[in-house]
């Protein structure tokens, strides 16, 4: 057998250890719009799948970019499906300009609580959601809901008749409807810059998630809050996706890495949800704020006047929109 002469097994070794380097450094950046290393548990979410792939050994780590610092917010889910960003923790309506499917996962009363939100993960419903997410060229790689409420700095907001002359940040295009056929103004933006507008008196108020309330510190800005108690009328979908280009540019081993990260973030996060609310009412009393809940009268009326509003155009105007909501509905 002939051998390799001394100075062609010296340049197959470097070779070797050069595209074993390749492989070891394959990084995918991911980016979200809520504080890093602050507690937020969408920001805990991404490090711990972060974590999880880089022990997995399969030479694939997860670059973490929090508070808007790569992309801003409203700009993460066009960036991701044209492939110029790997991976983000997105708040999915944000993406229903594009995508107007997408409000139905910030439609008024949909979910109402942790228990029908995790049930919902697993219906017709999010089958629906997740083929709108495939054949725009991306993917989910873990589910997350969080339950919101309201706060106001003019007066607690509890039945439609509280919103009048308010004017209120509401997160998406179902809300801002229902908000407005109820009285309110409204004033569009991302969950992180309602602090500065109501520091500088752009809002009276606003509605977004558990977790953002207490990220942004909005106590500081508020004199009471609507916790969501047993009668959450929002609920938001806020996944782990990763673009199709970058899940295609791994392999299979990495693949696999990052599904079983993704259910491992997945698990954590539906241990975490519930709490947040309770975490939110503490923080919030602890501050001064008053805290108050939607009496099931209250939830019915705030109800009614969606069906009008929001649901009724959602289902006109939408592609598979009446679909939509009756699979949701359908989820015991």
């Amino acid at each position: 057998m002939m051998k390799m002469p001394f100075t062609k097994l010296a340049m197959a070794a470097s070779l070797s250890v050069f595209f074993t380097s390749v492989a070891a450094d394959t990084t995918l950046r991911v980016s979200h719009q809520f504080p890093g290393g602050k507690g937020d548990v969408r920001d805990e979410m991404v490090q711990l799948m972060a974590r999880e792939v880089k022990a997995a050994d399969v030479g694939l780590e997860l670059q973490v970019y929090p508070g808007q610092s790569l992309f801003k917010a409203k700009e993460q889910w066009g960036a991701l499906v044209r492939g110029r960003l790997d991976m983000t923790s997105l708040p999915l309506d944000y993406a229903s300009g594009r995508h107007p499917e997408f409000s139905a996962t910030l439609m008024p009363g949909l979910v109402r609580s942790h228990e029908r939100a995790q049930r919902l993960n697993d219906s017709e419903f999010m089958d629906m959601i997740k083929q709108v997410i495939n054949d725009a060229g991306a993917r989910v790689l873990a589910d997350a809901w969080l339950a919101g409420g309201f706060a106001s700095n003019k007066q607690c907001i509890t039945a439609p008749d509280t919103v009048q002359g308010q004017t209120l940040r509401a997160a998406g295009p179902a809300f801002d409807e229902m908000l407005a056929t109820a009285g309110a103004s409204i004033a569009s933006m991302p969950s992180s810059e309602i602090y500065t507008a109501m520091q500088t008196g752009v809002l009276d108020g606003a509605n977004t998630s558990s977790g953002s309330f207490v990220s942004y510190r909005i106590y500081e800005q508020v004199t009471c809050l609507t916790a969501p108690g047993e009668n959450a009328l929002w609920f938001m979908y806020e996944p782990v996706l990763i673009s199709e280009r970058s899940w295609n540019s791994l392999n299979e081993e990495q693949q696999e890495a990052l599904m079983a990260a993704g259910q491992k973030a997945e698990e954590y996060f539906a241990k975490e949800a519930a709490g947040l609310d309770q975490k939110m009412a503490d923080v919030f009393a602890e501050n001064g704020v008053e805290v108050v809940n939607m009496t099931p009268e209250n939830y019915q009326a705030w109800l009614e006047i969606a069906k009008k509003s929001s649901y009724k155009t959602f289902a006109e105007n939408v592609p598979n929109g009446q679909a939509l909501i009756d699979a949701a509905l359908a989820v015991e």
